[in-house]
């Protein structure tokens, strides 16, 4: 035989054999984990698909590839198998308005689920904090900068903000424009709270549209969220290039990371003590002084902390306000209910009244109550991890387990809330009926919403405010641009939508 076909014989054999043995040994793993999954696993005796207890790729394709529709999925499981289903091969979901308040009970130890908290890319941030003993290290050091007492304090910097939106509003009147209702909200919810935190005004509401740029970076933001779950090591890469070219290769990531090195450069002089006296304390501050340990004092956890608290507390109350102008038009009664008690307890509509006597008007308050059930708050499930054995139903399940349930499950549920897509103020002031119970919007237990009473001052104010003022008609805007259509962190209506639009006008 001649000796170069020799060699390339023995070359051949050579990685042929390895190759080979490759291939067998990881079928072999494959088949193992896949028996194991679906016939020895402590969740294998639970309801569900053979696909979804398999491979979290099925989670992937319904998430990333048809962009935040696990959800529905996870609907038609529940719709199959019944009320506590498997949805992948570690977690458990759960959809019983009923059992909302026992899983998620204060009165329980609960972790968050590590896998699931990948989809922050802020790992300091109290929201992605895994144990439940240092999340209430962290949450005891912010919840006095949340308070009713702090927030009512903050209430002249609120009102200054709403009445810029409306000297905006008035002159997009004028001018007969058309206007983003999604992106005025937002750009009035972000002033707020960057002022608040960082002492930072950011002026959105200053810009011509809204810094509608933001709103979107946001949302991409959320979005992306469900690849980083998936790939937790993505984020972490991309911070480590330069940011034109992070820019370069997808604009809204590259708008939000020049952010957050804007955020560093803000937060740095204060952990530096470099800040000087003039400026008013902040959030920043705050944690800076608090009794935390210093590994909870670094430069990069408290960007983090800073990053979800801007995310968190401008989206989600945005979206409420926009919702409810839209449904107090698509039912047009509420909107004459809800102005017939703003003109009693406000005779000069330049007077709004304290947050505290507009709490006290009821049925300003169902309107808010059914536009935050309506919004969802955050319509993602929520997994946590008991250290002891849940009992559900017939069902054990066992300590260390993902287990979830879903805002939007709740706050759609038929059962407490008949005909529940249609926007009904009137069904939280029926006698005898207690429908806080199922008001998830803002979470429940220890990792309940930390900015509910901000988000509450801001939706009073700005409403009775709006309200009074304003009227307005919908303009190319219907129920695809309102309903959710994806799970994008919060709920996203149609992707074609090109917003909530609306002709406003002087109230005569």
């Amino acid at each position: 035989m001649d000796l170069t076909k020799l060699s390339t014989v023995m070359m051949d054999s050579n990685w042929t054999i390895p190759l080979i043995a490759l291939f067998l040994s990881s079928a072999v793993y494959l088949i193992t984990a896949a028996i194991r999954r679906l016939y020895f696993h402590p969740l294998s005796s639970f309801p569900g698909p053979k696909l979804a207890a398999l491979t979290l790729w099925n989670e992937f394709y319904w998430d990333v590839i048809k962009r935040g529709s696990f959800i529905w999925q996870i609907q038609k499981i529940h719709q199959q198998y019944g009320p506590i289903v498997r949805i992948n091969p570690h977690e458990l979901h759960i959809i019983d308005p009923e059992f909302y308040d026992e899983l998620y009970s204060s009165n329980r130890k609960l972790d968050k689920y590590r896998w699931w908290t990948n989809l922050a890319g802020a790992d300091g941030s109290g929201f992605a904090t895994v144990p439940h003993d240092l999340h209430r290290l962290r949450r005891g050091a912010l919840n006095p900068f949340f308070s009713v007492k702090s927030v009512s304090q903050l209430e002249p910097m609120i009102r200054q903000k709403i009445e810029k939106l409306c000297g905006r509003f008035t002159a997009i009147a004028a001018a007969n424009e058309v206007v983003r209702l999604d992106a005025a909200f937002m750009a009035l919810t972000m002033d707020i709270i960057c002022d608040y935190s960082f002492a930072n005004d950011r002026r959105y509401l200053d810009a011509p549209d809204f810094e509608v740029k933001w709103k979107e970076t946001i949302l991409g933001a959320f979005e992306g969220g469900a690849l980083g779950r998936q790939f937790p090591w993505m984020v972490p890469l991309m911070k480590k290039l330069p940011l034109s070219v992070v820019g370069a290769m997808n604009p809204a990531v590259g708008h939000l990371f020049s952010w957050q090195e804007g955020v560093k450069a803000q937060v740095k002089p204060i952990l530096d003590g470099q800040d000087g006296e003039k400026k008013k304390r902040t959030i920043f501050h705050t944690l800076r002084d608090s009794d935390l340990p210093k590994e909870e004092k670094t430069l990069q956890r408290l960007c983090d902390e800073g990053e979800i608290l801007t995310g968190a507390g401008s989206e989600t109350t945005a979206q409420t306000l926009t919702r409810i102008l839209f449904y107090l038009k698509h039912v047009p009664q509420t909107l004459e209910n809800l102005r017939a008690e703003l003109d009693q307890a406000i005779p000069d509509s330049k007077e709004i009244p304290a947050w505290s006597e507009l709490q006290a008007l009821p049925y300003l308050g169902a309107v808010i109550k059914e536009g935050l059930r309506l919004s969802y708050g955050t319509s993602v499930r929520l997994p946590r991890i008991a250290h002891q054995d849940i009992k559900y139903k017939d069902y054990v399940i066992p300590a260390g387990t993902p287990v979830s349930q879903t805002p939007y499950f709740v706050l759609m549920h038929p059962d407490p809330f008949p005909e529940p897509t249609e926007f009904r103020p009137e069904r939280w002031l029926q006698p005898g009926r207690r429908l806080d119970k199922y008001l998830v919007s803002f979470g429940r237990g220890t990792r309940q919403c930390l900015g509910i009473n901000l988000a509450q001052a801001e939706l009073h104010l700005a409403l009775a405010t709006v309200v009074a003022r304003f009227d307005w008609e919908m303009y190319e805007t219907g129920l695809d641009d309102v309903v959710c259509k994806h799970d994008f962190f919060v709920a996203v209506a149609d992707l074609d939508s090109k917003g909530v639009r609306a002709r406003v006008s002087a109230r005569k």
